[in-house]
């Protein structure tokens, strides 16, 4: 009987690393204490639970995804099983491939043409130092 058939309930910070989300569970745990990670559309502890079909928030990123458990593991496996462990929903995806369109239509109105040279990087510096445009012109 395979391990993963047993298991009833998981700790959350141990399914979304066993599921792949974050490499490790130190950044899965500081994603659920940074308030990324909602079950239910509430804040989650680390420490919480998960059961099947229980409804997950992630962001991770500009990314947000909403998903259905359908699987527990605590055991990180291939990237084929990890998969099998939850069902993300049509909306989420949509959102996700439309919000990833606008970013990439918008993304050359904010890049200068080039980097700025020694006077500019020294007007940069004065700015922030100083808070403000020198009114001296210098």
């Amino acid at each position: 009987m395979d391990k993963q058939t047993k298991v009833t309930k998981v700790r959350v910070d141990k399914w979304l690393w066993a599921a792949r989300f974050f490499k490790t569970r130190s950044l899965a745990k500081a994603a659920i204490e940074g308030g990324k990670v909602q079950l239910e559309g509430q804040r989650v502890k680390v420490s919480r639970e998960i059961a099947i079909g229980d409804r997950l928030t992630i962001r991770q990123g500009w990314d947000e995804k909403d998903i259905t458990v359908r699987s527990l593991s605590d055991q990180r496996g291939p990237a084929s099983r990890a998969q099998e462990l939850y069902e993300e929903s049509v909306e989420s995806i949509a959102r996700r491939e439309r919000e990833t369109l606008l970013r990439r239509a918008a993304g050359g109105l904010n890049r200068p043409d080039h980097r700025p040279d020694k006077h500019q990087r020294r007007q940069i510096s004065r700015l922030r130092r100083d808070g403000g445009p020198n009114p001296e012109g210098d």
